[in-house]
Parts: C-alpha cells; structure tokens; sequence
C-alpha cells in the first residue's frame, strides 16, 4: 500500500478538534451513550467519532481508543469522566491562554504523539493522571484520539527529584 498524502494542521486548531469529539462523545451526548462508548473503550475497542472534511476538502476519520492499564484500581465511568472533565479543562485552557503545549513522541514512531497537557483526578483516594495521545494511519485518513492513564507515581518522582534540586 502507498503513504497517503499528508496535510498538516496547527496544533491548536488539531486540538480544538479533538477537544469538541470528546466534548460531544461524553459530555453532551445522554448520559446512556456515553457509557455506552466508554464501555466499548474499556473492552479495548476503537470506536469511529466522526468524519472531518479538512481544508482542502479530504475527509479524516477520526475514531478514539482508551488504555488504562496504568490506572490504579477498577476504572468507573464516574471516575473516567471526572478525569476527562479535568483534561478538557486543562487543553481548553491551555489552548485559549496561547500556552506552548509539550509533546512527546510515543514509542519511537513519529506517527505516536502523546500532548503533555493532563487531567488528574482523585478517586477513592487513588489519583489518577488521563493523556490525550494521536496516531495518524499512514495507510488511511483515520486520526485516532487516545485517551491514556499513566502511571501517576512517575510525576510523584519527577516533583520529588525537582524539589531535591532546588534544596
């Protein structure tokens, strides 16, 4: 199969996008539907969000998958749309404020790009930390949105190591 061809697109206005899916996936679609995705998502699914036609009139899929193996205990939909709600939040924020967003590669393939902006949630006294990541299928116009729970202890231990660098 040929690479298709690529278009790029501002990374705010990428993530504007990706923000209002998952805005309307889970916060204004009725309740029902949105456990009905989010159970797909823990039963490791891909679920189709919609189509976008882009600028210059291509449409991409986008579709969302969820991994929440780094999650801390048995994720609940109460839980999850807490963290989400606390996600949106801060990419909102950080995208309206102009804020500069890190990203990061994800296991070395330049397609993976995981946003280090996160959404921290507290649940039964286990705290949880939620990412958005993207894959871009080089074969399809599909975007996939990511959702991904990571290992909360690594930012306990980064704060550690920076405040033992201040002292």
């Amino acid at each position: 199969m040929s690479r298709i061809e690529t278009q790029s697109m501002p990374r705010e206005q990428f993530l504007t996008i990706a923000v209002n899916l998952l805005h309307r996936a889970f916060m204004d679609a009725k309740r029902d539907d949105a456990k009905i995705l989010f159970r797909e998502l823990i039963e490791g699914r891909r679920a189709p969000l919609t189509n976008v036609q882009m600028e210059d009139k291509s449409t991409v899929r986008f579709d969302l998958s969820m991994d929440y193996s780094q999650y801390g205990g048995s994720l609940n939909f109460g839980a999850f749309r807490a963290s989400l709600t606390a996600l949106l939040a801060n990419l909102v924020d950080a995208i309206k404020s102009g804020r500069e967003i890190t990203t990061f590669g994800a296991q070395g393939n330049p397609d993976n790009i995981i946003f280090g902006v996160t959404g921290v949630n507290v649940d039964r006294g286990v705290p949880s930390v939620l990412v958005l990541s993207t894959h871009a299928d080089s074969r399809e116009p599909v975007i996939q949105l990511r959702l991904m729970y990571l290992d909360y202890q690594q930012f306990l231990a980064s704060h550690q190591e920076e405040a033992g660098d201040k002292a």
